[in-house]
């Protein structure tokens, strides 16, 4: 499934080729080695006695989603966490100049529970079946995605790339990401679940489709936000940590070069969710229009 590419990259082929549907296994990088270790050791720090992968076991369901919410807004906004992940993308080859990113997330996955299944904010659940693009209708995002801990295929994300080019019945055309960001205005990032976060699948996938995703910490997978893909129900005894975050390259979007849209829908784009990696301006200004912007297909 993943192809191998040089670093640094050459970005304008780095980039054509994740918009054509390649998927990136960047092995062991240093710069991800060093933001695997800050996040161990941030998350040792912040939980005292607790073991990161078994944090799950000594908290209550109500704890885990306070402490798992508290834990993932303090590594967001983090510095150190802002400049390892820029040394990632610089070591890359990627210019700071040209890089807009999504927010840098810290995602917990407790041993899935029956009763919990649909509820629960979004970055500690298990996220259905979707393609980014779908929601945000921005064709030249890519997506990061790393293990904090060994993972295995019972406790991942899997990936579905059979289906890059396969039109899916979705709810894209209803989604109101409008409607969204002014429910996170009002009650916050804990109001919105998994089920809501992002457009529905509306017909039946074959399981043998999903191709589950296991790497070693310190590496890193890169794909197109086309891609479909979906959280693997945690079956495990231990809590799945992992870092994700989404990148454009500016020039891209200006140009409207990007990844096909084969079944996305959606009313609204969402540049003012990415901020320039060298100044932290957000793109939406960048390109002079507004945070969300009306999408015409």
């Amino acid at each position: 499934m993943y192809s191998q590419i040089s670093t640094p990259v050459d970005v304008r082929e780095f980039h054509q080729r994740l918009y054509g549907g390649e998927i990136f296994l960047l092995r062991n990088l240093p710069a991800m080695q060093a933001l695997v270790l800050f996040a161990r050791q941030f998350l040792t720090r912040r939980l005292d006695s607790h073991a990161p992968p078994n944090i799950h076991s000594e908290l209550t369901r109500e704890d885990q989603l306070s402490t798992f919410a508290t834990l993932g807004r303090e590594f967001t906004r983090s510095p150190e966490a802002k400049q390892l992940w820029r040394v990632l993308f610089t070591s890359i080859g990627l210019d700071p100049e040209c890089l807009a990113r999504d927010r840098l997330r810290l995602r917990f996955q407790p041993p899935s529970q029956p009763e919990a299944a649909s509820s629960g904010a979004v970055m500690h659940s298990t996220v259905p079946f979707h393609r980014d693009t779908w929601g945000t209708n921005l064709y030249a995002q890519i997506n990061w995605w790393a293990p904090v801990y060994p993972i295995t295929e019972q406790r991942t994300m899997a990936l579905y790339p059979d289906l890059w080019e396969r039109p899916l019945r979705n709810t894209s055309a209803s989604y109101d990401l409008q409607a969204l960001v002014r429910l996170v205005a009002e009650q916050g990032r804990g109001a919105v679940t998994a089920d809501t976060a992002v457009p529905q699948l509306l017909e039946p996938v074959d399981p043998a489709q999903a191709v589950p995703v296991v790497i070693e910490p310190g590496s890193v997978i890169v794909f197109s936000s086309a891609h479909a893909h979906a959280g693997v129900p945690n079956s495990t005894d231990c809590t799945r940590l992992s870092l994700e975050t989404r990148t454009l390259w500016i020039p891209d979007v200006e140009s409207g070069t990007g990844a096909p849209n084969v079944d996305g829908a959606a009313r609204w784009a969402a540049p003012g969710f990415f901020y320039r990696l060298s100044d932290g301006k957000p793109l939406n200004e960048i390109l002079g229009v507004e945070r969300l912007e009306p999408y015409s297909l």
